[in-house]
């Protein structure tokens, strides 16, 4: 069908009568496109968008919005792993604020643009060319060039989609580069003719990849033989005339019925009657009749090491971070305009199209004024003065960031004589050059139309290519390289350090690490190999607490998807915490069919969490939907290890969002609000070591084998297999899911409208115990079943305090008390089932506090 406005003239009749243009398709179309013409000896017409907040100024949250829906989409389109996988690219110059919002409406997208500015010492990871435009050679910039290596889909964004030959050249640069499976190709429109229809499908099947094509709308432009020609003639026309002084029109009179007369004129329409067609960039009536611009630099206190967009590439953490900053933006700018301003451009600068849409929308939330968007660019188009025509004024000015491809104009579409009241000029500071400043520089043809003109300068971020740039991070380990668990429990941030020797007799390491000559990560106990009698334990228990863990994990998993978030990404502390994580991420599944990230990481009491590994879950997941997780907690202390971790990081980083509180199986210390019970119970993987935990040790964190940019370490006991019980574990667990969902219902129930508050009992109970047993170092005092556990299979056990009338969960703890010689000593008044007090001044054949010898 026929395309026709519904409300009033269409932007493109202008174009479509004098040329017999005509355009077919979608009934949204005439709402989402208007016509131009351009001086461009391969294409005369233009399809000007008017969401895509580049020529047409339009509401910040209108093309936000609409770059964002195309982004959920995709992530439909995708599904939830894909799309957790997926990179976006968008195509400059004009995309590159459109890709932006696709990438935020996937998610958790990392996104990265193509550039037309080549950056000294930045080496081009692929390029490609743009046919019928202006400017053709793109160049591809990643700081890190992961994100064109990953397997995940490459999701393309460009604002039309028109042959097909960009993508197509996009797509075959990078394919033999770093080929994947799946390609998905976005656009506010797909205008492609009949006979390039079917070239995209053609070219997939060519070269053995997925490619799908997602657009808001779709349709075909018609063009009559010979309109090449006859575009270019109309351009000589339109265009010919004395240039004026500043390279722009009044306000035009078919604006009238659009924008509100300027402040400070008659209100009537200037000269050129209504429906008069008449060039506006050459008219000699070219300047408001307004008074002395005033120009006001504005300070945004920008976020340090904040990319300013995504030439070399902008992660999720970036995201954050520019979230968190943009309020106050927002506010700095909304202070600086004018109290009487009704109606404020915030201009955006050529590729530099993202962070002025972002920080618009906050303003139009902020002021009562009418808030609208565009930018500048290098496309030159014919300004016609009609109400059916796109581009209505145009402001010429010359480039202003010393371009690779020497000087020439830039233009400013739509902004002479829309009667703004003030105009935020963004600008990168490559482009805050004496140019921008000169007398036919871009503020002097701005104030030309507008009293109050701000700038507001964003620093060019540039990849720091030294040694002290962070190195590229490796993708996790998976079983069965890497653990015997499978691949999709559990993603471990760790080096794989197997092959180093890093076992000492216990008796050794405790002396070492006692009189601190090393710390306890520093190296690994000999792993317990249990006897039959242990093993027969081992399986009772399990046997026997079965049902009640897999209550507890269904209680702490709902807790999760309720209150942190609904597609929680769960990263659990190495190793107790991993069993934990992978039967969380099996409850998620079995109750809902989600299928949640898991990763293992390393923390060290005293050193702190991995902080490469947090960098790493940054750059591929929003951390605000990191959920840490632990088996249990004794007296806390890797709680408060974990918060002053992660705001340690952030203030180094700059990357905020984690949300450090543990979500834990058993929380008897009271230390935690999110947990599945706060019972001091048996849980049967704490009998073990590795042979419990995918055959993994603990980790390692040694100066030596582990560099400033590498995970921390662990080892695979390979040599192990013969003994390991880690699925049979989790498969006993998960068995018991459905005969425990109704009563862990009721306890999420009672668990919502409970006091949670941590009350740190176990903390105040192992500082008594510290002084009543004259051992004074609450390091040395492990509370809990489990850590009592780790105290007798690890370090050296100087007693065991249990709680009078304990029954079976202690049976594991008095045999291995009984091997090592380790008196149990019941007490009345213990918070916990037991705890493990290690030798408090240990050497080989030392005597305890009391004065009596160790049996070790």
């Amino acid at each position: 069908m026929n395309i026709a406005a519904n409300n009033g003239v269409w932007s493109g009749s202008w174009v479509a009568e004098r040329l017999g243009v005509e355009l077919v398709g979608d009934d949204g179309l005439p709402a989402l496109l208007g016509l131009a013409l351009r001086r461009n000896p391969k294409r005369a017409h233009l399809l000007v968008s008017n969401v895509l907040g580049k020529h047409v100024p339009q509401s910040p949250s209108v093309v936000y919005g609409h770059g964002f829906a195309l982004g959920r989409r995709v992530r439909d389109l995708l599904g939830e792993g894909e799309a957790g996988q997926a990179v976006v690219l968008g195509y400059a110059e004009t995309a590159t604020g459109l890709g932006h919002s696709v990438a935020d409406g996937i998610g958790l997208a990392p996104y990265l643009h193509s550039t037309r500015r080549p950056v000294a010492g930045v080496a081009p990871a692929g390029g490609f060319e743009e046919s019928h435009s202006h400017a053709t050679s793109h160049l591809l910039l990643p700081e890190d060039r992961a994100l064109l290596a990953a397997d995940g889909p490459l999701v393309l964004v460009d604002d039309e989609f028109s042959t097909g030959n960009t993508v197509l050249n996009t797509i075959r640069d990078l394919h033999a580069r770093y080929p994947r499976k799946r390609y998905v190709v976005v656009a506010l429109v797909d205008m492609r003719s009949a006979a390039d229809a079917g070239r995209l499908a053609a070219f997939a099947e060519e070269i053995g990849a997925r490619v799908d094509l997602v657009a808001a709308a779709s349709g075909t432009v018609f063009l009559p033989e010979g309109v090449l020609e006859k575009g270019q003639e109309l351009v000589a026309r339109y265009e010919g005339g004395a240039p004026t002084g500043d390279g722009s029109s009044a306000a035009p009179s078919g604006l009238a019925a659009q924008f509100p007369a300027p402040l400070g004129g008659s209100g009537q329409p200037p000269q050129g009657a209504r429906g008069t067609a008449r060039s506006t960039a050459t008219h000699p009536q070219t300047t408001d009749n307004r008074a002395t611009p005033h120009i006001t630099r504005v300070d945004l206190h920008w976020p340090p090491g904040l990319p300013d967009g995504g030439r070399h590439g902008f992660t999720p953490a970036h995201r954050i971070r520019l979230e968190s900053a943009l309020p106050l933006i927002a506010a700095r700018l909304a202070e600086a305009l004018p109290e009487d301003a009704r109606r404020v451009l915030t201009l955006g600068f050529e590729e530099l199209m993202y962070t002025p849409l972002r920080v618009a929308r906050e303003l139009e939330a902020l002021v009562a004024a009418e808030v609208r968007y565009s930018t500048t660019t290098r496309s030159p188009v014919l300004a016609v003065d009609d109400p059916g025509y796109a581009i209505r004024s145009r402001l010429v000015f010359p480039a202003h960031d010393n371009p690779a491809d020497g000087p020439g104009e830039r233009y400013a579409y739509n902004v002479a004589g829309a009667g703004f009241d003030a105009v935020v000029l963004f600008v990168d500071s490559t482009g805050d050059t004496p140019e921008l400043r000169a007398p036919d520089g871009l503020l002097a043809r701005l104030g030309a139309h507008v009293p109050h003109v701000l700038l507001a300068v964003v620093p060019s971020y540039v990849p720091a290519l030294t040694e002290e740039s962070p190195a590229m991070l490796p993708e996790p380990l998976r079983g069965p390289a890497f653990s015997s668990y499978p691949a999709e429990d559990v993603g471990w941030l760790l080096q794989d350090l197997s092959d180093v020797t890093l076992e000492a007799p216990t008796e050794e390491r405790e002396e070492a690490i006692q009189s601190g000559g090393a710390h306890y990560a520093e190296s690994l106990p000999v792993e317990y190999q249990p006897s039959e009698h242990y093993q027969a334990l081992f399986h009772a228990a399990l046997e026997t607490s079965a049902a009640r863990l897999a209550e507890a994990v269904g209680v702490v998993t709902e807790t999760v998807l309720a209150e942190r978030s609904p597609r929680p990404v769960l990263v659990s502390l190495a190793r107790a915490g991993t069993p934990v994580g992978v039967l969380m991420r099996r409850w998620a599944r079995y109750r809902y069919g989600l299928d949640l990230p898991h990763y293992a990481v390393s923390i060290v009491r005293g050193r702190g969490i991995d902080a490469n590994a947090l960098r790493w879950l940054a750059a591929h997941h929003d951390p605000r939907d990191v959920v840490f997780v632990d088996g249990w907690t004794g007296k806390g202390a890797i709680t408060r290890e974990l918060a002053d971790a992660v705001e340690e990081f952030e203030e180094r980083a700059g990357v905020f969002g984690f949300d450090p509180e543990i979500a834990v199986l058993a929380d008897p210390g009271s230390c935690v609000r999110t947990y599945g019970t706060r019972e001091d119970f048996l849980i049967p993987s704490a009998c073990l070591n590795s042979t419990v935990s995918g055959l993994v040790s603990r980790t390692v964190l040694r100066a030596d084998l582990v560099g400033p940019d590498d995970f921390h370490g662990a080892k695979f006991y390979r040599e192990l297999a013969g003994a390991d019980v880690s699925v049979a574990f989790l498969d006993a667990v998960a068995a018991r899911f459905a005969e425990v969902v109704d009563a862990v219902d009721a306890a999420v129930k009672e668990l919502a409208v409970a006091d949670r508050t941590p009350t740190w009992e176990g903390w105040a109970a192992v500082e008594r115990i510290s002084e009543e047993y004259g051992i004074h170092d609450v390091n040395l005092v492990k509370p809990g079943v489990g850590e009592t556990t780790r105290v007798l299979l690890r370090r050296v056990p100087w007693k065991i305090l249990a709680r009078a009338g304990a029954g079976a969960d202690l049976d594991h703890v008095r045999l291995l008390a009984e091997q090592r010689g380790v008196p149990v000593e019941e007490v009345g008044e213990l918070p916990y089932t037991c705890v493990g007090l290690i030798h408090p001044r240990y050497t080989r054949g030392a005597t305890g506090a009391d004065g009596r010898a160790v049996n070790v």
